[in-house]
């Protein structure tokens, strides 16, 4: 058999087959993103108000960050938000337990809750500002039989944030579906098994069902990560980064500066900074995995 490179001919006909099955997607990712990528970063190296002349400045751009309290603020809002993401996971596994169960109407409930996580993003904003009205919106109403005054929410400095926190539980369903995947991918001979040994209904749960649905629980929390460093659309259209900068989320503060501002070479800097936070949390995340996260092949 004809070798090339120490690889046998079966071993280049698979590689080939497979780079022809994945071409589409990366035709797509060379004309549609990677010259975006290397277009932002060279245009993170320039002052550029768009309809003038780039000019040149080097690392200008990330030196300004370090002495502009804006970006600090965007960063460390952002971060706070990333609070959302254990909450998120947590309610979203108790949902997919609670609807793994067999009872009537399963499709009904499980088509209920996972239908918020498919509205449009400008929608949902615009409902949860009349939830979140401290006049007449439903939560205050509610606080108010408990004999609570509720607070101004996203008028105050300091329940606009855990507002848009309270918030994200609305897409929980996304995660749901996934985590009831999962469940039902667990092989009931194990719990047979554990039942048999005397188990509990609780250790059953600790040391079969969590363990085996770990790398779903690796891919929500990774892209829960990734999702909170993107927030945009309910800061923009909710409270437009106020009161205060209260909820100046970081893409937000990229987009002013992009599109308010006009300091495209700047936005650019900070998006390609946003990257950087994103990837080095997920190479972080995954480095710990080896730990925590059980695959049936090791």
């Amino acid at each position: 058999m004809v070798r090339l490179f120490g690889k046998s001919q079966t071993y280049w006909k698979k590689a080939v087959e497979g780079y022809l099955f994945i071409s589409p997607w990366i035709i797509g990712f060379a004309i549609f993103t990677a010259g975006a990528l290397l277009g932002s970063f060279s245009i993170s190296l320039t002052e550029w108000n768009i309809v003038g002349t780039p000019k040149f400045i080097g690392l200008q751009n990330y030196q300004k960050m370090l002495e502009d309290k804006f970006f600090w603020q965007s960063l460390k809002v952002t971060t706070l938000y990333l609070s959302n993401v254990p909450i998120n996971l947590v309610l979203g596994l108790l949902l997919a337990l609670l609807l793994n169960q067999k009872v009537r109407g399963l499709g009904f409930f499980r088509t209920i809750f996972y239908l918020p996580s498919v509205t449009a993003g400008v929608a949902v904003s615009l409902l949860w500002m009349w939830i979140f009205n401290p006049r007449f919106g439903i939560i205050n109403i509610l606080l108010k039989k408990l004999g609570i005054t509720g607070p101004a929410w996203l008028g105050s400095e300091t329940w606009a944030l855990p507002a848009l926190i309270i918030m994200s539980v609305w897409g929980v369903g996304g995660g749901m579906l996934i985590y009831l995947g999962a469940l039902q991918s667990v092989p009931t001979a194990l719990y047979e098994a554990a039942t048999l040994d005397g188990a509990g209904a609780w250790r059953r749960f600790l040391h079969i069902t969590i363990p085996m649905i770990t790398p779903v629980l690796l891919l929500n929390l990774i892209m829960g990560i990734i999702g909170s460093f993107q927030v945009f659309t309910q800061a923009y259209i909710m409270t437009n980064g106020g009161p205060n900068y209260a909820t100046l989320f970081y893409v937000l503060y990229l987009y002013q500066q992009a599109f308010r501002w006009f300091n495209m070479g700047y936005a650019s800097a900070l998006a390609w900074v946003l990257f950087l936070i994103i990837l080095v949390c997920t190479y972080l995340v995954l480095r710990t995995s080896s730990h925590w996260v059980y695959y049936e092949s090791e």
